[in-house]
């Protein structure tokens, strides 16, 4: 007889904006099997209850929570976060009942059409294309960039609008590499991404296998990068794009644009100062609830 696995669910207060990167946390330090971020509950078609605001992890250990939880939010401080912004971070964990929450979880993904020509498909899910679509398949939860996200899904629009076909791009900070396969098919004769996280390289080469393109995905950061890129994608929190923009610019040919993601609307200043130190054309500003994407051109 097989021996019988010991789960925990682990529940941690958080501000839902930022539950992909509590998600990350959880799957990268926590052996974690599954993650749910809300579950709801209807009565005559209105919802009556939610948890929303309390992220669900299942997970196989116990061992450094507490630890692991204070030094990833003290980490987020140093990159601009205020408390108000993380959520509190108050957590319990107990004991549940065995189940197979690597599959349970998947049950909290669905299908997202991005745009009328864009859609995201987790991987285990059957979908037929109409005419014209284009389809990235990503396996959810292994990185961050699962497209169900509003500063993916600003990226992904920005480049169906602006990339052109034959461009060479750039994906900086890829994570699971959903924009780098996004561009790859939307015509991008070149795709290069990068990340600081080796636990996503390998993550990003198999959802671009999975999705039939070839991208060159490295462990890298932007001040080591010497080619140059027609159009160059940073979904990255707020602060970072502000201390690597010059770095951003000097990987952008002339004429070169630049979709910046990951900003809250009350932190946008923080990047527009930076645009505007580093003489960039700003081209459009696209919301999506509380969060911003510039489009930028180098012009000089």
């Amino acid at each position: 007889m097989p021996e019988v696995q010991e789960y925990y669910e682990l529940k941690i207060k958080i501000n839902p904006e930022i539950a992909d990167i509590i998600s990350e946390i959880c799957f990268d330090y926590f052996n974690c099997e599954g993650i749910v971020l809300a579950e709801e509950k209807y009565k005559d078609l209105e919802m009556v209850s939610t948890t929303e605001g309390t992220l669900k992890a299942f997970v196989k250990s116990t061992e450094d929570i507490k630890k692991v939880l204070e030094e990833n939010r003290e980490l987020l401080k140093t990159r601009g976060f205020s408390d108000e912004e993380l959520g509190s971070w108050e957590y319990s964990c107990s004991k549940v009942e065995n189940e197979d929450w690597s599959k349970k979880w998947k049950e909290q993904w669905d299908v997202t059409h991005v745009s009328d020509r864009i859609t995201v498909v987790p991987n285990w899910i059957d979908y037929t294309p109409k005419d014209k679509e284009i389809i990235i398949n990503i396996d959810p939860g292994c990185a961050f960039g699962t497209g169900t996200h509003s500063t993916t899904q600003l990226c992904l629009r920005a480049l169906e609008k602006y990339m052109h076909k034959g461009d060479r791009v750039a994906d900086i900070g890829m994570g699971s590499g959903i924009l780098a396969i996004c561009a790859k098919k939307l015509g991008a004769s070149y795709v290069y991404g990068c990340d600081n996280d080796e636990t996503v390289i390998e993550t990003a080469i198999e959802n671009a296998a999975q999705n039939g393109v070839e991208c060159l995905f490295e462990l890298d950061t932007t001040d080591k990068i010497k080619e140059k890129f027609n159009f160059v994608c940073a979904n990255i929190l707020h602060n970072v794009l502000a201390a690597i923009m010059g770095d951003l610019k000097n990987i952008m040919c002339k004429n070169a644009v630049m979709a910046l993601s990951g900003i809250l609307d009350e932190k946008k200043q923080v990047v527009l100062d930076a645009i505007n130190m580093y003489n960039f054309k700003l081209i459009e500003e696209i919301q999506q609830e509380q969060w911003i994407a510039f489009i930028v051109k180098r012009i000089d």
